[in-house]
């Protein structure tokens, strides 16, 4: 019976491990596909939608739902193919869902601090090759109204904080306090594919923006 029980213990663990390394992929490569979906008709029905005025120019956060894709994400590097939705929040759910925008950050193409994160392994890994971009590289925000191209200036390979540090993510990376001038982008990411403290950080700026 004890062993019986061992190799039951054994069976659960491999399914847990089985379904955190395949079976999160899988639902959340479902989720992403609704929400980029769900994006794309929303834009086509001309309806502003939680947050922007009549215009479509982002204003506020309030009203947006967490978890709720309101730009899009590519990355030249990856290929393509390679288009992800960016949703508002980084909980465990909102990751799941896309690549997640902090709730202090600054609107895709304000001035200040457009900080993101995404998984590397497991919930759709959007940002499993992040560690491969280097400075220079692009990365564009698809927008109702606007299509914006960032470049980075550091690559996110060349540092890792611990998980509490927030001056990443500050309006001005490093400079508390200090008032931003330019639009910004941070990209962050877990250091290591296994559960860890440790964060990769990327930072660029806003290169050119075309109206669509």
């Amino acid at each position: 019976m004890i062993g019986l029980c061992l190799v039951l213990v054994g069976l659960c663990g491999l399914g847990w491990v089985g379904y955190q390394y395949v079976g999160t992929n899988v639902v959340a490569d479902q989720q992403q596909a609704s929400e980029k979906q769900r994006l794309r008709e929303e834009w086509a029905t001309g309806n502003p939608e939680p947050g922007t005025d009549p215009s479509g120019e982002a204003t506020t956060k309030a009203g947006i739902v967490p978890g709720t894709a309101v730009a899009l994400l590519r990355i030249p590097r990856f290929g393509d193919d390679y288009e992800v939705p960016l949703v508002q929040g980084t909980t465990p759910e909102d990751l799941s869902r896309g690549v997640g925008i902090y709730d202090n950050a600054a609107a895709p193409g304000a001035v200040g601090n457009f900080s993101i994160a995404g998984h590397r392994i497991t919930h759709g890994e959007p940002f499993s090759r992040l560690l491969e971009l280097k400075a220079g590289d692009q990365v564009i925000v698809e927008t109702r109204t606007e299509i914006l191209t960032y470049v980075l200036d550091t690559a996110p390979a060349d540092l890792t904080v611990d998980e509490s540090a927030g001056w990443v993510l500050d309006p001005v990376p490093g400079k508390p306090g200090e008032k931003p001038t330019r639009e910004l982008i941070t990209l962050t990411t877990c250091q290591d594919l296994f559960h860890s403290p440790d964060r990769s950080v990327a930072f660029g700026h806003l290169e050119s923006r075309q109206k669509k």
